[in-house]
This record gives C-alpha cells, structure tokens and sequence, in this order.
C-alpha cells in the first residue's frame, strides 16, 4: 500500500478525500502560483498541479503517490484568482454576479516509486445568481472569499450566491472526486473497494 500525500494545505480539498475515507498525509507545496497566462485555462490549472505535486514528490522517498491540485475561475478570458483584498473580492464577485462561468480544476498525481505523472482537469460551469453590493459586501464579511478562486466558495454561505452548476459539484470545491478516481485507476489504485 502506497502512502498518499495530498500536495495542498486546502481545508476543502482535506474534508472531501477524507469523506471517501482516504488516509493521507498533507504536505502542502510551496511554489509560485504564477505562470506564464499565455496558455488555455485547462493547460493553466494543469501546470499549476503539475509543479505542485512534483515540487513534493522531489522531497520523498519511493513508495508515494502525491497529489498536486489547482482550481481556477474563468470569466470570459479571465483567469480570476485568490482575491488579494476585500476590495479585489467585491470586483471579483461583481463581476460574476448573474453571470455563468468556469471553475477548471487541474489534478495531477505522481508516484514517487517510478516517477509517473498523470494530469487531467474537471472543468464545471456555474451561474451566479444577481447580487446587490450590500449582499457582496454581507458575503465578503464572513471571510469565505479571500482564499479561494474567484472569490467565493460553493459551500456554507457562498452556496447562497450559486442559481446552478453543469458538471461536478466538488470540481467546484477544490476537487473532482471522480476525476481523482479515474486519475488513481492508471495507477492500479482503486478508491472505491
């Protein structure tokens, strides 16, 4: 039994591979979220995971398969990140605000043992409901926005800003749990047993 180590010091992405009753340990990577923007969003979110789960698996020994993972908001061709301040989270959530969009979740597992890599996203569109600037401004004081992409998360209170979602619904909080899956499967590793 291989050791699974989850690259990423996401609370929502710990919460949901422990709801499947994975055992894992986290060790968070520490690279540089920035990339060349010139790249497709899918290619974006991919690459971000990529470097994460290698920047990790660099410091193991054989015997673990790491988990790297990026999720990123697309509004037209905009890549909309972290918020750095409630003010960039009030723009952010303005401009999404009755609107649909894409959340692109890059995952990437490696295997310290022989060093395969295997990378694939989950892209979800999601539309948000019309919203005043007093209900913004309501949302942005719960703290939820500022560490999470394009300002909002799909649970707890943000789940009061969400009219729809076409696609996966824990795409949307950090990570594809079938799109892990799949993704473990080509390492003879089942989740499901």
């Amino acid at each position: 039994m291989k050791k699974i180590i989850l690259a990423s010091a996401s609370p929502r992405r710990k919460e949901l591979l422990e709801q499947i009753g994975l055992a894992f340990d986290i060790i968070p990577s520490d690279i540089d979220e920035e990339i060349e923007a010139r790249t497709s969003p899918e290619q974006y979110a991919c690459t971000l995971s990529r470097s994460k789960a290698i920047d990790v698996a660099g410091h193991l020994a054989k015997g673990a398969l790491v988990i790297g993972a990026d999720t990123i908001v697309i509004l037209g061709d905009s890549i909309l990140g972290k918020p750095e301040s409630r003010d960039d989270a009030f723009l952010m959530l303005k401009s999404l605000q009755g609107n649909w969009h894409e959340v692109i979740t890059g995952i990437t597992v490696v295997d310290t043992t022989d060093n395969k890599v295997v990378s694939d996203c989950e892209k979800t569109r999601v539309k948000m409901r019309q919203l005043s600037d007093d209900m913004i401004h309501a949302y942005i004081k719960t703290g939820e926005p500022m560490d999470k992409a394009g300002a909002y998360g799909i649970q707890k209170f943000g789940s009061l800003l969400v009219e729809r979602i076409e696609g996966c619904y824990y795409n949307v909080v950090g990570l594809s749990l079938v799109r892990l899956g799949l993704i473990f499967e080509e390492f003879g590793f089942k989740l499901l047993k």
